[in-house]
Order: structure tokens, then C-alpha cells, then sequence
């Protein structure tokens, strides 16, 4: 399984990205990946490369490039519940940073690094992320409706809130189809509602599950989150959205 190690040009910089691919020599359908907020590591390199293996491209952003190259913190090799608060107080002043502005910047420009790589086929690209990465994936895919075949968001953090420009507010722009897995607690059955009703409005196939037994963060071996049954349905709802939406578009 081919990995690199690359670098995004950006209108800030240099972002770097870890990316794997399958080793066939041919064009394989894009998929940007969007990290939780403790960035890229280990888990979610050896994601990418499950992912390939099943024939796509899949580009990780580091998405604090802009304060240096990953990890921008010390991560230890499993966050436990005891550490995990200090290890996001430190993060915390970085995601705020991040504002919309920066992040529909730097999906342009992993949009346009994606679809322009050598091992990708033309065509749509699929969009997902984990935590804080849903509501970039769910940005990208509404500021991108052309290019975004698929959107996908796992154990979602500000995707519902009252800003003016909450991801799920600019959804009647999207024309992806998404599945969105949430923990039992990520979010109130009213936001559960107001999604939905924006996601019916907009005539898109969807599917929101809240996957049972879980807390937030369920998809990540290197925490106490961390569910196996529930990155295994991940996995099973993942696949066959990607499938239908690039593989037979």
C-alpha cells in the first residue's frame, strides 16, 4: 500500500497531508479526509490506508499546518479520558483559529491538490471527517456541490450551532448524499431534528444513525472512546456510500 508524505500549496502556506493509494498503477476515485481535532497520527493514517485498500485515493490534511507540521502537539501513543482535557485546552486556541473563512480557503486548495494528483480518476470526490472534521467535510461539500459526490461525518462536533453560518444552515446547497454516524450524545434531539428537516428540504440522500453504546470519539482505537463494533458500522455504511456515489457515478 503506497504512502507519501506531501505538501499542499495553500494561500497561507504549505499544508502538509499524508496520503495512501493502492499499489495497481491505475486512477482510483478521490476521498479528502478530514481529521478529528487531535489531527493526524497513527489511527488515522492506518484509516487512510483501509480506506485505499478498497480502491480509493485518500488525502489527510494536517489542519494546524499553519502553526507547523504534525503532530503540533505531543500526542501520546493512547489519549486517555485523564489527559485528554489538557491535551484539548492546548488544541483549542488552534480549531478557534480555524475560522470558516480559513477552512473554505484550504478546502480550495485540497480540492484542487486532490483532483489534480496523478493516481486520481476524474470525476466526483467523497468528503469525510470525524469530529470537528464533519463540519469541514459538510462545508466542503456545500461549497463544492460540483466536485462532492459524497459526504460523510462520524461522531460530529459543530455541525449544529447557532451561528449564522452553521455548517447545517448552508446545507440547501448541497447535492451530496451524506451519512452522518453520531454518538449516543453528540447531539440534542432537536439539533437531530433541524438536521434532518434541512437535509429532507434539500432533496439529498441521507441517513442519520445514532449508533448504539457509543460516546463521542467511538471510531478512534487510540482512546478510551473507542468502540469496535462501532467503527466496524462505520465501516459498513462508509463503503457502500462511496461505492454508489464514485465508484458507479
Amino acid at each position: 500500500m503506497p504512502t507519501k508524505t506531501l505538501q499542499i500549496p495553500t494561500t497561507d502556506g504549505q499544508a502538509d497531508a499524508f496520503a495512501a493509494f493502492p499499489d495497481r498503477g491505475e486512477r482510483h476515485p478521490g476521498v479528502l479526509l478530514y481529521t478529528d481535532a487531535f489531527g493526524v497520527r497513527p489511527v488515522l493514517e492506518e484509516m487512510a490506508r483501509e480506506l485505499a485498500e478498497h480502491g480509493y485515493y485518500v488525502l489527510v490534511p494536517n489542519l494546524y499546518y499553519r502553526h507547523g507540521p504534525a503532530p503540533v502537539t505531543e500526542l501520546p501513543e493512547h489519549i486517555g479520558d485523564d489527559i485528554r482535557p489538557a491535551i484539548i485546552s492546548r488544541l483549542m486556541p488552534l480549531i478557534e483559529e480555524h475560522t470558516t473563512e480559513r477552512v473554505l480557503r484550504d478546502a480550495d486548495a485540497y480540492l484542487r491538490f486532490l483532483i489534480t494528483r496523478p493516481e486520481v480518476s476524474a470525476g466526483p470526490v467523497a468528503v469525510i471527517g470525524y469530529c470537528i472534521g464533519a463540519a469541514l467535510a459538510m462545508r466542503t461539500a456545500t461549497a463544492h456541490p460540483d466536485q462532492v459526490a459524497a459526504v460523510a461525518g462520524f461522531h460530529p462536533g459543530f455541525l449544529v450551532t447557532d451561528a449564522p453560518d452553521s455548517p447545517h444552515r448552508l446545507i440547501p446547497k448541497l447535492t451530496a448524499q451524506v451519512h452522518l454516524g453520531l454518538a449516543e450524545n453528540d447531539l440534542a434531539p432537536e439539533a437531530i431534528s433541524e438536521l434532518n428537516q434541512a437535509l429532507d428540504a434539500a432533496g439529498v440522500g441521507y441517513t442519520t444513525e445514532i449508533y448504539p453504546d457509543t460516546i463521542h470519539g467511538f471510531t478512534m482505537s487510540d482512546t478510551d472512546a473507542f468502540t469496535p463494533s462501532a467503527l466496524q458500522r462505520h465501516w459498513d455504511r462508509l463503503l457502500p456510500l462511496l461505492d454508489r456515489t464514485l465508484v458507479n457515478s
